[in-house]
């Protein structure tokens, strides 16, 4: 899907040479999946503490099933 974006030279440039991009296109979507892991990264911490789990859950033993 084409898309245009107004997007700062010189930001763009700065982020292609520091990322080692060839091309703007690398450096935005490089960019954009760093973007995404980062917000899913967020939503797992914001999870701690809110999960309860079994004490009587043997990770151990689990291991040995196969």
């Amino acid at each position: 899907m084409a898309t245009n974006l107004a997007i700062d030279d010189k930001l763009i440039i700065l982020a292609q040479k520091l990322g080692d991009h060839r091309t703007k296109k690398a450096t935005v979507t490089e960019a954009l999946r760093e973007y995404i892991q980062h917000k899913k990264q967020i939503r797992i911490l914001n999870l701690f503490g809110q999960i309860d789990y079994d004490p009587s859950y043997d990770y151990k033993k689990q291991r040995r099933r196969t």
